[in-house]
């Protein structure tokens, strides 16, 4: 079932998503060649709590952690390991979910482990506006399908990546997963309505080469790689869609959310 959030609801969700927004900022000063992986872990978990979040991932179909870790071909879902070392170069996707006070938030980034090569910058750069195009379509009236064929038609047909299509994002609230599927490649003017007071997560994974991916690549049960050993990229928000747009829930005050913050509307 699909509920329209009341703007209670939104303002609880909206405090779980600053929670994550700033653990994502604490991220891009942790995260750095020579860094055991498991610090991201420890760290998150950390900042998570301190601020008086839970994290929501901790025993959700028996998953142990507060965020997944994926690095470089491993595309969602990677465990943190502890004696892992972050090597120059690296792409790290790290995903977390968080409730607070009832409210709950999802957000996934991308972090640049010093310097990327030219291929690698091009995966950050398209992915991560591959997430602000699909967005940009997440307006009342517009269809499920609008989201996707924004963010495949950009990523795929316009640059040249694999669209993965096995993991999508949802709705959230009052859970973590929630109807409607938000798929990130379809059909523009398919697909449900989209109407004021919805909230789901955006969240496309793009990667170097196919589409295609593998699951449990490191007999976790968990782990989804390439399928072809291409690297991969994520972006994700939480967002309401109202009467003035897309707000976002989870924004770490970049540049780019300007146009998207709650308190504008």
């Amino acid at each position: 079932m699909i509920t329209l959030k009341s703007e209670r609801e939104i303002q609880k969700m909206a405090e779980a998503g600053k929670i994550i927004a700033g653990m994502h900022i604490m991220l891009r000063d942790l995260i750095k060649p020579g860094l055991d992986s498991w610090e991201i872990e420890k760290q998150s978990r950390k900042y998570i709590e301190d601020h008086g979040g839970i994290p929501s991932q901790i025993g959700f179909e028996g998953f142990e952690f507060a965020t997944t870790v994926s690095i470089n071909n491993e595309v969602a879902h990677g465990f943190p390991r502890k004696g892992l070392i972050l090597q120059n170069g690296d792409l790290v996707k790290v995903d977390t979910v968080v409730e607070k006070d009832g409210g709950i938030a999802d957000s996934a980034w991308t972090y640049a482990v010093g310097t990327l090569s030219d291929e690698h910058q091009k995966l950050y750069d398209v992915a991560l506006e591959s997430l602000y195009r699909g967005i940009d379509a997440a307006v009342v009236g517009n269809r499920l399908g609008d989201i996707g064929f924004a963010i495949q038609d950009y990523a795929e047909r316009q640059n040249g990546f694999g669209d993965v299509r096995d993991y999508i994002g949802h709705g959230i609230g009052p859970t973590m997963h929630e109807e409607p599927n938000v798929l990130h490649y379809g059909v523009s003017g398919h697909g449900l309505r989209l109407k004021s007071g919805m909230t789901i997560t955006i969240e496309p994974m793009i990667n170097t080469g196919t589409w295609e991916v593998k699951t449990d690549y490191a007999g976790d049960g968990w782990t989804v790689t390439t399928a072809d050993g291409g690297w991969s990229a994520q972006f994700e928000h939480t967002i309401v869609i109202t009467e003035n747009g897309p707000k976002i829930l989870t924004s770490q005050g970049l540049k780019r959310d300007a146009k998207y913050l709650l308190d504008q509307e």
